[in-house]
């Protein structure tokens, strides 16, 4: 069977392919929002004076960053009911995991960012008395998060490539979607290299918009 017949067999099945683009948007949202938060916590906690918050932030951390996401992924799903007797949902398993993994990397994402503030205005936050956490709040966290804008964009753009691996434990994403058609068909180049290309342009699209939103917040300052 030659390559053009080949994907002129699974064409009623594209749009199918294609529905996939929304679960992984959806985990690779969800998952970059509990990051974000997870992140701003923790990296409050790696830059503040109680030790004991500071070493349990860098023990997640390191945790998160020195095990493969897969399994992680493969122990939230498979070991949960045994755990704690939850039959936690493939989808769920996805989001937790993700999320808890992003935020150990936007932790450190963050941490560079208010590293990089002027010291200046913590100085003059202090002088004029302004409480430590409305500092952060208000006056140190905006400014960090506008010098880290393209960095917290590639994570999202790498979650939403990773996000391929849930398709191991069953999520109907893209990959998975693909996998299915393929194994429907016995044909398993052109249902890939559809997804292939989706990812490739989804990935391009969130660039472009991505550098648009740096441009305009920078127009901002």
């Amino acid at each position: 069977m030659g390559i053009f017949s080949g994907f002129s067999l699974i064409a009623s099945s594209i749009p199918y392919i294609i529905n996939g683009v929304w679960t992984t948007l959806e985990i690779a949202l969800v998952s970059a929002i509990i990051g974000f938060v997870l992140g701003v916590i923790l990296s409050l906690f790696k830059i503040g004076n109680i030790k004991i918050l500071a070493w349990m932030s860098d023990f997640y951390t390191s945790i998160f960053r020195g095990t493969p996401l897969i399994l992680q992924l493969t122990l939230v799903y498979f070991a949960t009911p045994q755990l704690i007797g939850y039959d936690i949902s493939a989808f769920l398993a996805a989001i937790i995991t993700f999320g808890f993994n992003s935020g150990a990397y936007m932790s450190e994402i963050i941490r560079s960012g208010i590293n990089a503030v002027d010291k200046g205005q913590f100085e003059a936050a202090g002088a004029l008395g302004v409480p430590y956490w409305s500092m952060m709040k208000d006056i140190i966290l905006p400014q960090a998060i506008k010098k880290i804008l393209p960095a917290m964009m590639n994570e999202f753009i790498t979650l939403t490539k990773e996000s391929a691996i849930v398709s191991t434990i069953g999520v109907l994403d893209l990959m998975r979607r693909a996998q299915v058609v393929a194994a429907e068909n016995s044909l398993y180049f052109p249902p890939l290299i559809v997804s292939f290309a989706i990812y490739y342009v989804l990935v391009m699209i969130l660039t472009i918009l991505g550098r648009l939103f740096e441009r305009r917040m920078s127009r901002s300052d």
